[in-house]
């Protein structure tokens, strides 16, 4: 696991960064407002934040070919919020594990939203092509001044947010074969 060791100073702007961007959310539409089929009196009645059981923050970020593309798009989907960078090497090691992950429950109505902390475009698409990385993938190139994380509060990477299809958080920082068994509950529901 990669850490940002940044100043006292750097730490305050990112805390102040992710308190502003949550009061935001609380005050508008949550990222997938409505729910889908019956659930939408349950999920009216979630929070947006952070916890298992809560709604997830909206994300808005481009790919690499410019586009923005937002969460809230994947409404309906189960979701893999995956927060990692071409630079770190827990990363790379863990993304044959969820390649596998979307190859085996990506026809089941599984989605990743990948979430780049790189600050270099080329070196954030390389990696992208070189791990098959063929899912969504966004970036601010912002690194650790992402504004994604610290919406999300990533201190350190690896580490990911696994939404139901009605973009509530049902597990965080899944690993290897907990990843697969997430998902398998997901789709047994």
């Amino acid at each position: 696991m990669i850490s940002n060791n940044s100043s006292y100073k750097t730490q305050t702007m990112k805390n102040i960064a992710l308190v502003v961007a949550i009061g935001m959310f609380l005050f508008s539409a949550p990222a997938f407002a409505g729910g889908v089929g019956g659930d939408e009196t349950e999920i009216q009645d979630k929070k947006i934040g952070l916890n298992i059981g809560n709604i997830a923050p909206e994300l808005k970020f481009k790919n690499p070919e410019g586009k923005e593309v937002a969460l809230s798009s994947l409404k309906g989907k189960m979701v893999l919020i995956d927060f990692w960078a071409s630079w770190c090497r827990p990363c790379r090691i863990e993304n044959p594990n969820v390649v596998a992950a979307y190859k085996k429950f990506s026809s089941q109505g599984f989605e990743i939203y990948g979430v780049s902390l790189d600050k270099s475009q080329d070196a954030w698409v390389k990696a992208i092509q070189q791990d098959g990385l063929d899912w969504i993938n966004v970036s601010d190139l912002g690194g650790w001044n992402s504004a994604g994380a610290a919406t999300y509060g990533v201190r350190s990477i690896p580490g990911n947010f696994l939404l139901d299809k009605n973009g509530v958080i049902v597990a965080k920082n899944l690993r290897g074969a907990n990843l697969h068994a997430e998902l398998q509950k997901l789709i047994d529901k």
